[in-house]
């Protein structure tokens, strides 16, 4: 039977417009040769193995729409509809937000992404012994320099006490699942296991990271600054404090209503230059003025600068906190 057509209603138009780019995740990429990545391919496979789920993502690709007026365009039970959001929303392809209507809040849908990309094979990357991961807790950092807002948190809770650096001192860091910092750096140092004797095609590090804000806010903007060996790569621009669900690894004993997970994100070096997500953001820094071979270890430094566009602080999330089942990896890759 032909789907028939209908016009928006009422409580659809009140929806405000939104700069939906500003709130995507944007550029999805998946890679089955990365354990973290193995969950969400399995939800998106799910998710887009039936043909009313992707009419759901056609309707909401450009414009936010109520589950009623889904339903009604659709022309499927608001049951039913509400069960495809669920499995549209487990795979992070949608963002669904409570809004006021006329007779009531409703939960109102966007889609989640601009791209979803799935990668197979990289002959750079799954060639045999072309590749070497090290992955570091993220309490294991070397040094640091913070200011409050800042703590760490374990799978038991606040680590020592909040916005207080010495907790950053505490023997129990090690454990850190979760940590955050409104100004400063912290300084990770890695073993130096680059082979002089092959040709370095990247050297990169993956983490899950976010913006601090008091509690947690959707909208805050965070100019976070990269650098490896003392030389800055770039600075990327966190979207926000992410807070309105509970990260799939977050522990119940983190409460709702503060940060709860992040986005992944890669930062590389090439022999082009340095990249953000894939993006070239430095083409004057390479593999020789960063000296990769000028001490055993390499460092990698995450800062917030107090005189950052954006100052919106530094969430980074391990293991066992976030959406993520990692801690700060660093790859080389010949």
């Amino acid at each position: 039977m032909k789907k028939k057509q209908t016009t928006p209603s009422a409580e659809t138009s009140k929806i405000p417009e939104r700069n939906l780019e500003k709130e995507l995740e944007k550029n999805i990429e998946l890679n089955l040769s990365v354990a973290g990545h193995k969950e969400l391919i399995a939800a998106a496979g799910k998710a887009l193995s039936n043909t009313v789920r992707i009419d759901i993502l056609n309707l909401i690709k450009t414009k936010p729409l109520s589950l009623q007026e889904i339903s009604r365009i659709l022309q499927i039970p608001l049951s039913s509809t509400a069960m495809h959001i669920r499995c549209l929303e487990d795979a992070r392809l949608i963002i669904t937000k409570n809004q006021p209507g006329i007779r009531g809040s409703m939960r109102v849908c966007t889609c989640g992404f601009l791209s979803l990309h799935l990668e197979a094979y990289d002959k750079e990357i799954d060639n045999n012994d072309h590749s070497f991961v090290y992955e570091m807790p993220i309490g294991n950092y070397y040094r640091f320099d913070i200011s409050p807002t800042c703590g760490l948190a374990g799978t038991d809770g606040i680590i020592d006490s909040f916005d207080n650096p010495i907790s950053f001192y505490s023997a129990e860091r090690m454990h850190a699942q979760l940590l955050w910092f409104n100004r400063g750096f912290l300084e990770y140092r890695y073993p130096n296991k680059i082979n002089k004797l092959l040709t370095l095609y990247e050297l990169s590090f993956t983490l899950e990271i976010g913006s601090e804000a008091p509690g947690y806010r959707e909208n805050w903007p965070s100019d976070i600054t990269f650098s490896i060996n003392g030389h800055e790569i770039g600075v990327y621009t966190s979207p926000g404090d992410f807070g309105m669900r509970r990260g799939r690894l977050t522990p119940d004993i983190w409460p709702m209503g503060r940060s709860q997970y992040g986005l992944m994100t890669t930062v590389s070096l090439r022999q082009d230059g340095g990249y953000i997500n894939g993006a070239l953001v430095n083409p004057a820094i390479t593999p020789e003025t960063a000296e990769l071979d000028a001490h055993p270890y390499i460092s990698f430094e995450i800062r917030a600068k107090p005189d950052a566009v954006n100052a919106g602080g530094v969430n980074i999330f391990g293991e066992k906190y976030g959406d993520y089942p990692q801690g700060i990896c660093m790859r080389i890759v010949y």
